[in-house]
């Protein structure tokens, strides 16, 4: 009769496992194949080799990117490089990235940039909020933009409990944000367990320097996030469920549930256009190949434009789409007057110049 139990005990969970192990690979994208669809005017951009995480552009063109990530479980191509915060100045015929020199006293040598945002206060100064992962931790690092000689002064370091697994951040003032937390757990092997066992323990946390409070829950993976122009929407991508969930933003900050967009490919990071309020969206067509890296099978790039999110019908296009051969594991897209950049975790990025149709994902493939 024991024997009887202990077998019944062991095929059951066997069956959750199987269950699990099919939920994982479909959750990772294990399985879909793509079919490259390239733009004809893009090139691959000198000086970014180590990744281009995370892109914001201001109002003027100046473009900045997240460079040099290094995160448990996800390939590097340079481990000892330290993180870097790179301009490009998109009105330049041909605009090349240099490195943001950052005031004295910031740790540079541990600097492991993540997702950023931009915040213009009334009298035009930038503020640059970077998620930072020194020593495989959490910390917000908040910024000065001094465009006169291309630098960033250093204002201050921000550390919760509440902030403990950031991924991306919006801000919504000069020193308050909202910040996704993707994981529950820190350690990387318990962040592993947390995602194969699907568990909706990811959040939505409002920082500043009065109050700090989790105002969304229940997600896979919370990642990307950014704000509608008109400051009225929150969208926050989740990854792990192929999809964004559109929050409306209240007076008191708080967040409520509107919508879940669901589509068939893991977003990654979220930028929206100022002008026009489409998202465009950085894209893992395979994550399975973006986290067991193979040199000989390359996680391939997926560039998405959403219109009329709101709408009951949202325009999807795809725009871009790469097998790896020439981008790897894109995530991040972001557009200024006709120009599209992409950025990758670990890989290079690429500048595309759009046409009035390929805006549209119609160009032609080169």
């Amino acid at each position: 009769m024991g024997k009887l139990l202990a077998l019944a005990l062991l095929g059951i969970l066997a069956a959750l496992v199987g269950e699990r192990l099919l939920a994982f690979r479909h959750r990772i994208g294990a399985s879909r194949e793509l079919k490259v669809k390239r733009l004809p005017n893009c090139h691959l951009i000198k000086g970014i080799e180590f990744g281009s995480e995370d892109i914001d552009i201001l109002p003027n063109g100046l473009a900045f990117i997240s460079s040099g990530l290094k995160y448990p479980g996800l390939q590097s191509f340079a481990p000892d490089k330290r993180g870097e915060i790179l301009l490009m100045d998109l009105n330049e015929e041909n605009p090349r990235p240099v490195e943001l020199r950052i005031s004295r006293g910031f740790d540079l040598a541990s600097f492991n940039p993540h997702g950023i945002s931009l915040y213009i206060d009334e009298d035009d100064t930038v503020y640059l909020f970077v998620v930072n992962h020194p020593q495989i931790k959490t910390t917000v690092e908040l910024f000065k933009f001094m465009e006169d000689d291309n630098s960033l002064v250093h204002l201050k370091t921000i550390k919760h409990e509440l902030l403990s697994s950031v991924n991306d951040i919006v801000a919504v003032g000069p020193d308050s944000f909202y910040a996704t937390n993707d994981y529950y757990f820190t350690e990387a092997n318990l962040k592993t367990l947390e995602m194969f066992l699907g568990l909706t323990w990811t959040n939505i946390v409002y920082y500043s320097p009065k109050e700090v409070r989790e105002v969304a829950g229940g997600l896979y993976s919370a990642n990307g996030i950014n704000i509608s122009p008109d400051g009225k929407y929150v969208y926050v991508a989740d990854i792990m469920d192929h999809s964004i969930h559109v929050f409306e933003k209240h007076a008191n900050l708080s967040l409520s549930r509107l919508k879940v967009f669901q589509s068939d490919t893991l977003i990654d990071n979220i930028s929206v256009d100022p002008y026009t309020g489409d998202i465009w969206v950085g894209c893992h067509p395979n994550g399975m190949k973006l986290i067991f890296y193979d040199p000989e099978n390359l996680p391939g790039s997926e560039v998405l434009r959403i219109q009329d999110i709101l709408s009951e019908k949202p325009t999807v296009t795809q725009v871009y789409i790469d097998d790896g051969s020439l981008i790897q594991g894109s995530s991040s897209a972001a557009v200024y007057n006709g120009h599209l950049l992409i950025g990758t975790v670990f890989h290079r990025a690429l500048h595309c110049v759009l046409d009035s149709s390929s805006g549209k994902g119609q160009s032609n493939v080169s």
